[in-house]
């Protein structure tokens, strides 16, 4: 059963939600534990609006927990650019239309140079069949897309291995 803690499947929602009974959303929330606690302090990490607005959705007291979780994180401005290129990535079917708000959080980080997009959504945004259209676009629109990818594939490359 999916309760307002989980639907979004965001990082935040993800970290500040009682564990689900669902095994996939689990070892979701668990990977994203790990990451968090082990892998965060190795890289500076950004924030969309668009985030902000799903973190301050549902209950109250799960909205208090995300938002001290995300308190400090610099927020990452929505500019003309990334509108634009909001709009390329919809016009051009790299991510469909219903998902507006998905082309925009890529859109984001991308046009910010962003190295990474960290996401547990994996139908729009982290989505192989998805992806080498979202790069095409962002490429022909002369920006570097961010690499976008789950919790799982950041725990790898810790400082301490050769």
């Amino acid at each position: 059963m999916e309760t307002d803690e989980t639907k979004g499947q965001t990082i935040p929602s993800y970290l500040a939600a009682r564990f689900s009974r669902d095994l996939i959303i689990a070892g979701n929330q668990e990977l994203t534990h790990e990451w968090w606690a082990e892998r965060r302090k190795v890289f500076d990490l950004y924030i969309a609006q668009f985030v902000l607005d799903e973190a301050l959705e549902g209950d109250a007291e799960a909205v208090k927990r995300r938002m001290k979780l995300l308190a400090g994180i610099d927020e990452l401005e929505t500019n003309e650019e990334a509108v634009r290129l909001t709009e390329r990535l919809l016009d051009e079917n790299a991510i469909p239309q219903k998902a507006a708000t998905d082309a925009a959080h890529i859109s984001v980080a991308t046009v910010h140079g962003m190295d990474f997009l960290l996401t547990w959504n994996c139908r729009h945004i982290a989505n192989a069949q998805m992806l080498r259209k979202i790069y095409s676009v962002c490429e022909s629109a002369g920006f570097n897309c961010p690499l976008i990818c789950t919790p799982a594939e950041l725990m790898e490359g810790k400082e301490d291995e050769n």
